[in-house]
């Protein structure tokens, strides 16, 4: 039941659940460019960036179903240097995305018998920046929580009746019944929301003091505070064995730390402008847009894909938001694109006919550092943020914002990405 944590929450919006099945399906099972087991591990390396347990152990199972090499799952030492030799784009994708350059594209192009091809590497970045904003979503959705304290790293295989959301697709009962059940369960989100009330009643004060004060911290010693913090907990979360856990059976399941999964834990988020430092260039989506120029690229290197992203994108644009935009005394356009912009704003993105003066009016602050904390540093995000700062929302909207923030960040990445591989190719 663990693994369909992520479908639960996006069953409250069922159109978009197909959606996203379609693409993950094809990105995970279909016909592509990259074999089976090294999506899986590609995706391992990319949860593990943002410590995302729940997504790790899902795709170690299923690397494993795939006939991947167990001993990969010691870390990247156990690994071709070719895979190894993502690792340097997937930490850049996955925190300052900015900083991605063509010669990163021609390194992995031209590295003997070691190089990627185009193809190949185009479906690792997609991969990269989905299982990055999907972890994004998970935190945010609580999802990583939900296995709860005891369960935390350790998920049981699937039983032969049961799928993973990784394996649904659009047009299989299984999907089908998931989304009926969904809609359903959608009825019921002021008794969930009644739950994490009362839930919230039992924090200690202190404790809520401590975390608004930290998430607050937006001046650069206080943010190079918190970049300190999280290397801290990088440390200490990670440094405990390096094998892989057993069940019963003596299958592996999942993996007691991330840290082999992974260098430089170190390297996180920064804000784009730093005060003291040369200004970054701009990102102009007027100069290189996912419709005018991503869209075409992804689809010729990595066939269809392009189609499945671009119907992710309009149907996350698409969803209903009348009572969610009317709490904050706008039209429901005006508001999703000023939550979308602001995202793309974090990540050097900029559209020339937006007025970012909006972004101050349409979102309150706390409801800014909610956005920020999830699409930044997903894993500073506690079940209990959901709740806090979002009380004027219902489950489902709070979901909505999510998806939102899931695709705009997908997309952030994307662009950096493919107009590296653009300039290589000029």
């Amino acid at each position: 039941g663990r693994l369909e944590a992520v479908t639960q929450q996006m069953g409250y919006h069922p159109q978009y659940l197909d959606s996203f099945l379609k693409m993950q399906h094809y990105l995970m099972h279909m016909d592509g460019p990259l074999p089976f087991d090294c999506r899986h591990y590609i995706a391992i390396m990319a949860a593990a960036r943002h410590q995302c347990r729940y997504l790790v152990n899902l795709h170690v199972l299923q690397f494993l179903r795939a006939g991947g090499d167990p001993q990969w799952l010691r870390g990247l030492d156990f690994i071709p240097p070719k895979l190894r030799n993502l690792n340097e784009i997937n930490k850049i994708l996955a925190h300052r995305p900015w900083l991605i350059t063509k010669e990163h594209i021609e390194k992995l192009l031209k590295i003997s018998e070691w190089s990627w091809s185009l193809a190949e590497l185009v479906h690792a970045v997609v991969l990269l920046a989905h299982c990055h904003a999907l972890a994004s979503f998970v935190f945010g959705c609580g999802c990583e929580q939900d296995e709860g304290p005891g369960c935390r790293g350790s998920l049981k295989p699937l039983s032969p009746g049961n799928q993973c959301f990784c394996e649904a697709t659009a047009g299989n009962g299984c999907s089908q019944e998931l989304l009926r059940i969904n809609r359903k369960r959608s009825l019921d989100s002021c008794m969930e929301l009644d739950s994490l009330r009362e839930r919230m009643q039992r924090i200690h004060v202190e404790t809520e003091g401590r975390e608004e004060t930290r998430l607050l911290q937006q001046d650069r010693e206080e943010g190079e505070g918190q970049e300190a913090e999280v290397a801290a907990e990088h440390r200490s979360d990670l440094s405990a064995g390096l094998s892989p856990l057993t069940d019963t059976d003596g299958e592996v399941t999942g993996a007691t730390n991330l840290a082999c999964y992974m260098q430089d834990p170190d390297f996180g988020y920064q804000d784009f402008a730093r005060r003291d430092e040369d200004q970054t260039q701009v990102f102009r989506v007027q100069d290189y847009s996912w419709e005018d120029h991503g869209f075409s690229l992804v689809n010729r290197l990595y066939s269809d894909i392009g189609h499945l992203l671009d119907e992710k994108f309009r149907m996350v644009d698409g969803l209903q938001s009348s009572a969610m935009a009317k709490r904050q005394g706008c039209e429901p356009s005006v508001f999703k694109r000023g939550i979308w912009n602001y995202i793309h704003c974090m990540f050097g993105i900029r559209y020339d006919d937006y007025d970012y003066a909006e972004v101050n009016q349409l979102l309150e602050r706390m409801l800014k550092v909610y956005i920020k904390t999830v699409t930044c540093y997903p894993e500073k995000t506690n079940s209990e943020m959901f709740d806090r700062f979002w009380k004027q929302f219902k489950h489902s909207e709070k979901v909505h914002v999510n998806l939102l923030i899931l695709e705009a960040r997908m997309q952030a990445e994307l662009l950096y990405a493919l107009q590296a591989i653009t300039q290589y190719m000029i």
